[in-house]
């Protein structure tokens, strides 16, 4: 009996407790701007990205996640930005978050209205910093300095 138990146990956290892997993408348009997403969760601005879907590869989930939220085409990944894992970084649940800098071009349009109320190209110097949703100030400082994290 204690045996099952465990087994229920073990089987309930992974359904329960299992983490989420998530990315999000620091789209650079070829003038060095960065595109950034108004969300309508918490009106603030933050990079686009998303779950990654069984069976999808997380770099079919960025160039797929690009266009729904931006309207973007991915040109290429161009690095790994980190991966963040800190179980408060996202309030709504626990989750991996993989960040990649990402080559983008096309005409930005929003396509997922029921989670993007806006979506605006940002020069480096006018990012609007205070206004960042989640741990996005964090990826976009790791990137500003080229560095890569593993937290």
């Amino acid at each position: 009996m204690r045996r099952s138990w465990q087994f229920i146990q073990t089987v309930l956290g992974l359904i329960f407790r299992h983490l989420i892997t998530v990315t999000s993408i620091i789209p650079v348009l070829s003038d060095g701007r960065i595109v950034l997403i108004r969300r309508r969760d918490n009106g603030r601005w933050g990079l686009p990205g998303g779950m990654v879907d069984w069976g999808e590869k997380v770099s079919a989930t960025v160039q797929r996640e690009l266009a729904e939220e931006t309207g973007l085409e991915l040109v290429k990944i161009r690095r790994l930005v980190g991966v963040y894992s800190a179980p408060d970084r996202d309030p709504r649940l626990h989750s991996i978050c993989i960040v990649v800098e990402a080559e983008v071009e096309g005409t930005m349009q929003i396509q997922d209205t029921l989670e993007i109320s806006e979506v605006k190209a940002f020069l480096p110097t006018s990012l609007p910093e205070d206004e960042l949703s989640h741990d996005n100030d964090k990826h976009l400082q790791a990137y500003f300095q080229g560095l890569t994290i593993l937290d």
